[in-house]
């Protein structure tokens, strides 16, 4: 038998590097994102090469790879509810660094987009079988001035993209809801010296209004929700050291939109508990999966979302899923959170349609909690849809009784909010106010990350619950004072020492932050109302000379998780002022939030705000920001002006 020689060797060793090299010169990597218009990661596109009919589909992210053996491929991108968009993949483009923007489908008409109007909403009157534009996302009338013309195109700016013409009807137009704020004014020390409030750890506002000013547009003004714009950002507060779960800071300065007045600044920082030590968790996934959740910002977007949660889970913790539309259904009984390629299986069997059954499915929730049931551990429903409730139990009483009801079996709530259009705010801010809960409003995969896995702990771990704050004023420092949002969290003074009085939740290693605009005694105010003297009560003939130097008390009420009376902390606060220009970067990035919230609420308490100083301010107070959401929203600031001035002009198109 002829043995292999050495030239027979290197014969076929030549032959296999010229095999490789040409497979290898076959066979194109090609990698990239599929996003829609609004840069949001569309989860599950196709991805199909039209020659060989090998594809893929994008991840959680958007993303995809695909190794492609044709030369100059055609791929053919779709995705339900998008156009379909074909590209040749050439020598022109960066194999490793596709970007693949697919866009809504609509009826298209051959009506041109003229001017801009910044107006948020349509008056439902002859509304019927009008023509409508749609510019970013928002429907406008026809009727609209012509000074600018755009037909169906791009449009290089930093505020306007994509612009598109449809037909709508009344029952299309965007049927967002939202409840009144009627702001807090200013009381003056003397005939109301006390301030109660509920803590609010919630940051939904602030990415719901982050979603309209992205699409080019100002938000309602009663989704802005100051306290939730101030506490969707970590503040730098020292750890806790003592026995309860928190440390309370405060710094006095002067307020920077009112040379005047000052600022009081009051933090809460929750004592940090690292993963591990983190008791298990009995999770409920309850899922909407109606009709009114088969949108590509809705559905899939939950899908991604809570994969990314699953990725945090021990063998400890439990999982069940459970789904509501026209009906309600258990799609995964409790399960540990080992058995991931299970839990990630039953998520993506979801699918939407139907009516929306809200009430049926959050008992079905509840009752699987208690099923599985952790003692001393985290029961927790989380609650994911776009708050539509249109079966059974539907209004907001009737939810909140029920929510109520089941918060007394000791499981938690946390509501996430998601989509556009027929997205009801008002009523899973309730649910989850009731619900010894918290709520965040997911506009994209990044805010999921941040709410899922960068503040697991946070979000989905209660430290205290019922968490109050009383803050009594000194007369002799302060003529009036002004609590700046929360405004659907102030409470009696009497329900300060209620303790069947529901209030705020803190989870670990949340920080919670809120401020007062104080008159100084003797400074004019065109905010503080004189009144006429009380006739049968006593006056104090002096001041109590040992609180001389005492701007303020704060009192501070909580309860441990499974407690049911609170404790009482209590901290008197000097007068101590620093120039604004030595606070912290605490102190002057929560006041910079607090003046753009008023700015976009076009408050009567803005008084000297406007977004050139306030953006200054916020440039000089980023702190170490390593996750980028203070610079965005220095970004966003400037977005918002851009918008304020555009309505302006418009405004003076329409008068002249």
């Amino acid at each position: 038998m002829r043995t292999m020689n050495q030239v027979d060797k290197m014969l076929v060793i030549s032959c296999l590097i010229l095999l490789c090299n040409h497979l290898n010169a076959a066979s194109i990597r090609l990698c990239g994102y599929v996003v829609d218009e609004q840069q949001i990661p569309l989860i599950g596109a196709s991805i199909i090469e039209e020659d060989s009919q090998n594809g893929t589909t994008t991840d959680i992210d958007g993303y995809f790879e695909l190794q492609s053996k044709v030369e100059n491929p055609n791929l053919q991108i779709s995705y339900t509810g998008f156009i379909t968009q074909t590209i040749v993949v050439d020598e022109t483009v960066e194999y490793g660094n596709l970007k693949v923007v697919l866009f809504p489908k609509f009826d298209l008409e051959e009506v041109v987009v003229s001017n801009f109007s910044m107006s948020n909403n349509i008056s439902s009157d002859n509304a019927r079988k009008r023509k409508y534009v749609v510019i970013d996302g928002v429907t406008y009338a026809d009727g609209i001035p012509s000074t600018h013309t755009f037909k169906f195109e791009s449009y290089n700016s930093n505020i306007f993209q994509t612009y598109h013409a449809v037909d709508k009807n009344d029952d299309q137009l965007n049927t967002e809801d939202y409840d009144i704020i009627n702001e807090n004014g200013f009381l003056t020390s003397t005939t109301k010296p006390v301030s109660t409030f509920s803590i609010d750890v919630d940051a939904a506002s602030y990415s719901n209004l982050r979603r309209y000013i992205d699409n080019g547009q100002a938000p309602p003004k009663d989704a802005v929700r100051i306290e939730e714009m101030v506490n969707y950002f970590d503040y730098e507060y020292p750890q806790p050291q003592g026995e309860d779960p928190f440390e309370v800071i405060t710094e006095y300065s002067d307020c920077p939109w009112s040379a005047k007045n000052k600022l009081i600044h009051i933090g809460l920082q929750g004592k940090e508990i690292p993963k591990e030590n983190l008791p298990a968790s009995n999770l409920v996934f309850l899922c909407d999966v109606s009709g009114s959740m088969n949108s590509h910002n809705k559905l899939p977007l939950l899908q991604g979302s809570l994969k990314m949660l699953v990725n945090n889970l021990r063998p400890e913790d439990k999982v069940s899923l459970v789904v509501y539309a026209g009906s309600t259904g258990v799609v995964l009984k409790p399960i540990g959170g080992d058995e991931k390629a299970k839990i990630r299986e039953a998520i993506d069997m979801l699918s939407a349609g139907g009516g929306t059954g809200g009430a049926a499915g959050i008992k079905m929730a509840y009752k699987q909690a208690r099923s599985a049931f952790i003692e001393g551990g985290n029961n927790r429903v989380l609650l994911a849809t776009d708050g539509d409730f249109n079966l059974g139990v539907s209004s907001d009483a009737d939810l909140v009784r029920l929510i109520e009801k089941e918060r007394e079996s000791g499981v938690f709530l946390t509501v996430m909010g998601f989509g556009t259009g027929n997205y009801k705010d008002n009523k899973m801010e309730k649910l989850a106010n009731h619900g010894n809960g918290n709520y965040a409003y997911i506009d994209n995969i990044s805010e999921a990350r941040k709410v899922l896995v960068s503040e697991f702990g946070g979000n989905l771990f209660t430290i205290a619950k019922d968490v109050k704050l009383q803050v009594e004023f000194n007369p002799k420092h302060v003529e009036a004072y002004r609590l700046i949002g929360y405004e659907n969290r102030m409470l009696a003074r009497e329900d300060f020492n209620d303790d069947k009085k529901d209030a705020g939740e803190l989870g670990a290693g949340h920080t919670v932050t809120a401020m007062y605009e104080i008159v100084p005694t003797g400074v004019e105010s065109e905010f503080v109302k004189t009144v006429d003297p009380l006739k049968y009560q006593r006056a104090k003939s002096k001041q109590v000379q040992s609180y001389s130097e005492e701007l303020m008390t704060i009192k501070l009420r909580y309860k441990k998780p499974a407690g049911t009376k609170s404790k009482l902390i209590s901290k008197p606060v000097n007068i101590d002022a620093k120039e604004l220009e030595r606070t912290s970067d605490n102190f002057r990035w929560a006041a910079t939030v607090a003046g753009f919230g008023m700015l976009l609420r076009n408050s009567d308490f803005k008084q000297e705000a406007n977004y050139e100083n306030m953006i200054a301010m916020g440039k000089g107070a980023l702190g170490t920001d390593m996750e980028g959401y203070r610079q965005e929203m220095i970004k966003m600031m400037k977005n918002m002006s851009a918008i304020a001035k555009l309505a302006e002009e418009y405004e003076a198109d329409l008068g002249k």
